[in-house]
């Protein structure tokens, strides 16, 4: 999930930018903007911009989406630095002796403005990118980052945070605000504020160039996946499912090819595609197109871009004293060391690998049985898996795709929602909110009892031209109480095939996974209970961990027998059905977690090694067959597209967050399944919400996952979860 955070209300610097300080920046002037606001009678500022303006409307405000004018955003931008700069440069001048109010709240109550500009940026960024926005985001990245550094190389500002952090006051402190001063004080002394002179100038230099690339890097991902459309036609659909073809066929409509059938260079499009296909050529055209995103040897080549991210990253945290980027990178994290995060992943390969080389000769032998008179290959996989399916499970992902129906699906995240967390989800008439795509749906949410409003939840479900392409959650607003209540506005974004107009939208149980995962992220945005938006940023290799775990609740028995209907007839899912699902639950799991930790592995490579040594597509090659990566399959994300780790820094040594946070998840689920209640028990879930939802960052995720478990988590659970041998004592 590498995604541009757009919830940076009201915080200071580093804070403030917490996702656009991953595009970090150099020391370079901000330019004057020309005052562009005034006051009303309470004192408050008023900007002629709206995305300067505060939110209006109902619901403690909203985004004014359907007023964002592109031409406004960079002047926004430049005047919300110039605002931003000034609040912070009177918490460092003021005179006063230091305390927590003067300085870590004060930083907690600045940058409102460049939080609400942010809202919009990310909404461009992600949501409906175009050639002119990425012209303004190219030239305001460095901006942004010299910002950054601006703030964090402020010698006065850093000397009262250090004061604060030092002082006898922080024993006076709740444990949030301990917390607080504790991320503060870390995040300057971990981003160059301790530098002098030229190391402190060059640590800026570095940031502003890393900005860039990393805005480049995207850009150039983003480019191949609009650029890149393969179009077929009739006589190639066989093997297809209807649904696929009618979404296929809209698709290549949208784009002004009619008569044709588009397969997107996207994963939600590429997949079934890869699965169904019967045409071997084709399978093997659509996949190099998709695994070659940011590798073709063109404008957009994202290799030697890599490599510079790569040299500048270990150049900036030897600056800092590190040995190498992972050891700065995970230092702060769950998992401690590089050494710790590969160890996790390495008691998990080998059984990985193992798995995989049994779904091969599974696979194999079906295309041996049929004549196909060929070796499987990485565009074979999908395919020949989805027939051994059929073959060991007489399961269809076809048939299950019938009941898997988007709309349905979303009431029951509606309903798991309600009976864990005890929120109502209600539809805001439309044109009530502002939204910025006719795709976009608004729901309140509320409590079940007491009917107090809690926030909104904006659903963006469907793929289209300038939307970068996976799944993904953030914020336009954030839970805070420490300067008046403010309620939550969260999103969550997918990549869903369309489907025809009047037709249900029918995903596949991979997908469907995927949208319960997401919601687990607004969720935890929607169950905050904190003061300060500092404690909403989170610890990377734990952020993952409550969505993961909400994907469990889409096999309850409540969920299959109440929303998984045919989309045509309305039927409930057959238990016969239901019944192959559970038995295969463990399929394919080579596939999966072979994909994933190989792209995991490799990014700990890339930031362990000497980057003088490090060629990317050779080093990739080379480095996966030291760990014998199974030639059938190839990285989930592989280097020149790996948004994750290269289009900014939030994932970057961290991918493996996703795996550690696996093994909690694996834990978690297997105290709802001791408990009377199953994965509804009442006792269970109130631990849930309180410690591992409820909290965000403002305790020590360590700390509260032994609340809620009552003991640290067990790797053993993530090997029971997804059908590998334990390894004894002597093999870890």
């Amino acid at each position: 999930m590498g995604k541009f955070k757009a919830s940076l209300t009201a915080m200071a610097v580093v804070v403030a930018l917490s996702a656009c300080s991953e595009q970090k920046v150099a020391e370079t002037s901000v330019a004057p903007v020309p005052e562009t606001s005034t006051a009303d009678a309470s004192g408050t500022a008023q900007f002629d911009n709206v995305l300067l303006q505060e939110f209006k409307g109902p619901y403690g405000g909203v985004p004014a989406f359907d007023k964002m004018s592109l031409e406004d955003l960079k002047p926004a931008l430049e005047k919300a630095m110039e605002l931003n700069l000034k609040e912070i440069n009177a918490i460092a001048n003021n005179e006063a002796p230091p305390t927590f109010e003067n300085v870590i709240v004060a930083m907690e109550r600045a940058g409102d403005e460049l939080g609400r500009v942010f809202t919009y940026y990310g909404i461009w960024s992600s949501n409906k990118s175009s050639p002119e926005f990425r012209a303004i985001q190219a030239e305001m990245s460095p901006k942004l980052s010299a910002f950054s550094t601006k703030i964090t190389q402020n010698e006065k500002l850093f000397a009262r945070v250090k004061a604060v952090y030092e002082s006898d006051e922080l024993n006076t402190l709740t444990p949030e605000e301990q917390r607080i001063a504790w991320m503060t004080y870390n995040r300057f002394a971990r981003n160059g504020a301790t530098l002098d002179g030229e190391a402190k100038k060059r640590y800026a230099e570095i940031n502003q160039e890393l900005a860039t690339l990393h805005t480049k890097f995207s850009n150039n991902v983003l480019a191949d996946e609009e650029n890149y459309v393969t179009y077929i036609t009739e006589d190639q659909l066989d093997g297809l499912p209807s649904s696929f073809v009618t979404a296929a066929k809209a698709a290549a409509e949208s784009r002004g090819e009619e008569g044709k059938y588009a397969i997107t260079n996207t994963r939600s499009s590429m997949d079934p595609f890869l699965t169904y296909s019967t045409n071997r050529d084709l399978r093997e055209k659509v996949w190099r197109t998709y695994y070659n995103r940011g590798d073709n040897a063109d404008n957009f080549d994202n290799n030697e871009i890599i490599k510079r991210i790569l040299t500048l990253r270990d150049e900036r945290v030897e600056l800092l004293g590190y040995e190498n980027y992972a050891q700065w990178r995970l230092e702060d994290r769950m998992a401690k060391n590089p050494e710790n995060a590969m160890d996790l992943m390495m008691k998990v390969w080998p059984a990985a690998i193992a798995r995989v080389e049994e779904e091969v000769a599974d696979m194999q032998a079906i295309a041996n049985k049929e004549g196909a008179d060929i070796t499987i290959e990485p565009w074979d996989y999908r395919f020949y898996a989805e027939k051994v399916r059929q073959a060991k499970y007489d399961l269809d992902s076809n048939e299950v795709k019938q009941y898997l129906q988007l709309d349905k699906l979303r009431e029951a995240m509606f309903y798991v929602a309600g009976r864990l967390f005890n929120f109502n989800f209600t539809p805001v008439e439309e044109g009530k909110v502002p939204v910025f795509h006719e795709d976009v749906k608004v729901w309140e949410v509320t409590d079940k009892d007491t009917g107090e409003h809690i926030g909104l939840w904006y659903l963006d479900p469907f793929s289209r031209q300038g939307k970068r392409s996976g799944a993904w959650a953030t914020t336009y607003r954030s839970y805070t109480t420490f300067d008046g209540k403010k309620t939550v506005l969260s999103s969550n974004n997918s990549n869903f095939v369309k489907g025809a107009e009047g037709e249900a939208t029918l995903i596949s149980f991979d997908d469907a996974e995927t949208y319960f995962h997401e919601f687990g992220h607004a969720l935890h945005f929607l169950s905050a209970d904190v003061k300060y938006p500092s404690s909403h940023s989170g610890v990377r290799d734990y952020t993952e961990f409550q969505s993961q775990l909400l994907e469990r609740w889409l096999t309850t028995d409540e969920v299959i027998n109440n929303y998984l209907v045919h989309h045509e007839t309305g039927e409930p899912i057959p238990a016969e059905l239901v019944e192959k699902i559970k038995k295969a639950s463990t399929f394919n799991e080579g596939f999966k977690t072979t994909e994933y930790m190989a792209s995991a592995i490799m990014d700990l490579k890339y930031h362990t090694t000497d980057p003088s040594k490090i060629e990317p597509d050779a080093f990739e090659s080379e480095e996966l067959k030291k760990i014998d990566m199974p030639e059938e399959i190839v990285m989930r994300h592989r280097s020149p597209h790996f948004g994750h780790v290269f289009s900014g820094e939030g994932y970057a040594a961290a991918y493996y967050g996703y795996m550690w946070a696996e093994v909690l998840t694996a834990d978690a689920a297997e105290a709802f399944m001791e408990a009377p209640g199953g994965f509804y028990d009442k006792e269970v879930g109130e631990r849930l919400v309180k410690y591992l939802f409820s909290v965000r960052n403002a305790m020590d995720p360590g700390e509260a996952y032994r609340k809620f478990r009552g003991r640290d988590a067990k790797v053993d659970a993530l090997m029971r979860d997804r059908g590998f041998p334990i390894p004894s004592d002597s093999d870890q």
